[in-house]
């Protein structure tokens, strides 16, 4: 099990943490997805190694931007 956390830049409230959560949750191996909106934060949960172009890819696609923490 791995994880890792990125800085998520365009959040305003939950309706965004949703969005992220669903794109990110449905990349193949992700266990977790934990986003908050006040802080920014991305905490993904994955079984096997977390595939960063992917989570990126997903966070771009739910209208927002993330790097790597």
């Amino acid at each position: 099990m791995s994880t890792a956390t990125y800085k998520v830049t365009g959040m305003t409230c939950g309706h965004c943490e949703a969005s992220v959560r669903e794109e990110v949750g449905e990349i193949p191996g992700v266990t977790g997805v934990d986003v908050s909106a006040a802080t920014g934060d991305l905490t993904v949960t994955a079984d096997g190694a977390i595939d960063d172009a992917a989570v990126r890819a997903a966070v771009t696609e739910a209208g927002y931007s993330a790097t790597r923490a």
